[in-house]
């Protein structure tokens, strides 16, 4: 690409070119779908810096690593500095940023430079454990299992709210159990902070709090000229905050978002950071996106009357250059069976036409609404890709393995110990806490475990982990990828006895050894692995098709960011979207007609929403116990003039007059079959 500022900035829409070279102050991007945020966005760093802001003096935040990494790609592309000053700017995820600066800024916080970071699932444990210690589990009531705890704690930390009205609004089954929850919490927060590890949400509470120093706040937000901010619909309380304090002097701060596609409340994510935007940075400068390069005419001419029953928006008309194309289907089945036939119809057709499967998508509400489709799939021998399934980290082989890590790193993670130590043959729980008794008496040097005292069945493991661990000090400094190698001499015997189908677990481990490669420190590779993991893991992959290609399944949630050329929203009924268990109020039902939104503008070509009259309920054993259902209520007249419509396919009528013929005696030709 040329580096002359005229020919790249030639390539944008005259809004687009607005907000790239928007002057100092805030500065509201409002991006429609497939409107070229992603452009926008790298653009704007490339301008800053080519009008000689220096690239640390940039802060660039984005929900995920790889959007970051994107923009910075195409914004090196622009400018003669390309990337050595792309890869001085300060991009990645809010919770990477929080993790960069609480290492600069560790003492302020109270915190050691060297903490480490649980995934979700460790401070799941975490809490089980504090749980159990309170004899909670053992009340005559049911108290709440560990995940609803911690999703209990994470919307307190999270949405600003406090415990009794968190409780009220989401948990109201919980209610009952407030007291308990708040000691559970505190004790939570003290085992943490002994121990030197922090969970995601501490991660942006210790960036808030250290905010709320005027002397760190000005050192921080002077750290950087111009914050940048992509997807900011999907932010919480605590990351507004974080962004009003980091601007308190310097007002040079641009979002960019879609108040359409926010989606994620159920994470403490709320539209009204968006919407407030220009009331917590006065003098803010507006600017709409509204050519969509994405989708054909027809689709964008239904999507634009659907957003348009929002009450709490900013009005914005998507419009396309791609005029022509099918209108969106809007397609009425007898059943579920029926649906799921029509699709897999519909598939194929497409595929004769040159449309690969991957190209193609099938989005749903909830998980569970593709069940009776993927039978019929697999049935059919169409390969296909479903999205949310199980994530890289949350693998059992994959944690043991960081557990180990994680203790050459922070020999006071308690957690990991534990973990670690009742893998090893003759270790119980009794035994593993033995053991890091032991430990603390001696300064938790993690090779005094091979004295700790055990069983004879445990001696020897222990010894062995003993000498893994003064083996791992001796390469302390050296590549992590070398490291890992010793880790998996010492944990294979280990995964072939514990788990069943090992090899393909030995292989996971075998990509997180290639994917240390280069790393030279684990604290770096920790931390990158767990705030941005792979998506999957080996094991649950099935085997490759014949010609590498399959048709994707997803959830809409996780659907949204994507696009294919042929998109069918399936079961697009109400009780399933809008879901039956969030209309209790007119923001969750909005929200649900934003997730209808997002759903139906992932498609670029074609759209089909279908939707079944009857469902069988399959907890009848016999008969046909079902029920009617009624299209989503999105569907409205207005909306339905700009779709073609259809009804269910003819079938043969029960009532059908008896055909005649001459008798067959077909029961004597079924008995000569037998001699």
């Amino acid at each position: 690409m040329p580096n002359d500022d005229r020919n790249w900035l030639d390539q944008l829409n005259a809004p687009q070119r607005q907000a790239v070279t928007s002057g100092d102050g805030p500065l509201l991007v409002v991006a429609g779908a497939g409107s070229g945020k992603t452009r926008t966005l790298a653009f704007r760093v490339a301008y800053l810096i080519s009008k000689g802001v220096l690239p640390d003096r940039i802060l660039l935040l984005t929900f995920t690593r790889r959007a970051a990494d994107q923009m910075l790609r195409r914004a090196a592309s622009a400018i003669p500095a390309g990337s050595a000053a792309m890869s001085r700017v300060w991009g990645g995820t809010f919770h990477a940023m929080a993790n960069r600066l609480l290492r600069i800024y560790a003492r302020p916080a109270g915190l050691s430079p060297d903490f480490t970071i649980m995934d979700q699932s460790d401070s799941q444990d975490m809490i089980n454990v504090i749980r159990h210690n309170m004899s909670l589990s053992n009340k005559a009531s049911r108290f709440p299992g560990k995940t609803t705890c911690l999703a209990i704690y994470s919307r307190r930390m999270n949405g600003g709210d406090d415990l009794a009205t968190i409780l009220k609004r989401v948990f109201p089954w919980c209610a009952m159990w407030q007291p308990q929850l708040s000691e559970l919490f505190r004790r939570y927060i003290d085992r943490k902070q002994q121990q030197n590890v922090l969970d995601y949400d501490d991660l942006l509470l210790y960036w808030k709090l250290l905010l709320a120093d005027d002397g760190l706040a000005e050192s921080m937000g002077s750290r950087f000229e111009h914050i940048l901010v992509d997807e900011y619909q999907d932010t919480n309380r605590v990351q507004s905050d974080i962004l009003g304090r980091m601007r308190k002097d310097n007002r040079n701060i641009m979002v960019v978002g879609d108040d359409a596609q926010s989606i994620y409340s159920f994470r403490s994510a709320t539209v009204r950071n968006m919407l407030d935007f220009p009331e917590h940075f006065p003098a803010t400068t507006v600017i709409k996106l509204e050519q969509n390069y994405r989708s054909v005419e027809p689709i964008l001419q239904t999507t634009n009357r659907v957003i348009a029953q929002a009450q709490q928006r900013y009005a914005k008309q998507l419009w396309s250059t791609r005029a022509g194309g099918q209108r969106p289907q809007l397609i009425t089945c007898k059943d579920e069976t029926e649906q799921d036939d029509l699709v897999v119809s519909r598939v194929l057709e497409h595929v004769e036409q040159g449309i690969p499967l991957r190209r193609q998508a099938v989005l749903f509400r909830a998980a569970s609404h593709s069940n009776s489709l993927e039978l019929l799939l697999t049935r059919r021998n169409i390969p296909y890709h479903k999205y949310g399934g199980l994530r890289f980290l949350e693998a059992a082989h994959v944690k043991d393995l960081i557990a180990i890590l994680r203790i050459a790193e922070n020999p006071r993670d308690e957690m990991a110990w534990f973990r670690i130590l009742q893998l090893l043959e003759g270790v119980g729980p009794a035994t593993a806490a033995a053991a890091i008794e032991h430990l603390g008496k001696h300064r938790f040097d993690p090779s005094t475990i091979a004295s700790a005292p055990a069983p004879e069945p445990a001696r020897r493991p222990i010894q062995q982990l003993g000498l893994l661990f003064k083996d791992l000090a001796t390469l302390d400094g050296q590549e992590v990828a070398l490291q890992i190698d010793r880790i998996r001499r010492f944990y294979l015997p280990i995964l072939q006895r514990v788990y069943e189908n090992p090899q393909p677990r030995a292989d996971d481990i075998e990509h997180l050894q290639q994917l240390a490669g280069g790393q030279r420190t684990r604290q770096r590779f920790l931390t990158d692995l767990i705030l941005d993991p792979p998506a999957s893991t080996g094991d649950l992959a099935g085997p490759p098709t014949r010609d590498e290609d399959w048709l994707v399944l997803s959830t809409i949630h996780s659907a949204k960011g994507c696009e294919w050329d042929v998109v069918y929203l399936i079961h697009a009924a109400d009780g399933c979207l809008p879901s039956d268990m969030a209309t209790g109020s007119a923001d969750q039902t909005e929200e649900e007609l934003r997730l209808t939104y997002v759903a139906m503008t992932r498609a670029r070509d074609f759209l089909y929403i279908t939707w079944p009259l009857r469902y069988y309920h399959k907890f009848f054993k016999r008969g046909d116990g079902h029920s009617y259902a009624q299209c989503c209520r999105f569907f409205t007249r207005d909306v339905r003039q700009t779709m073609d419509e259809s009804g269910p396919a003819q079938a043969p009528d029960a009532d059908e007059p008896v055909a005649t013929g001459p008798p067959q005696d077909i029961a004597a030709q079924l008995r000569g079959m037998w001699g």
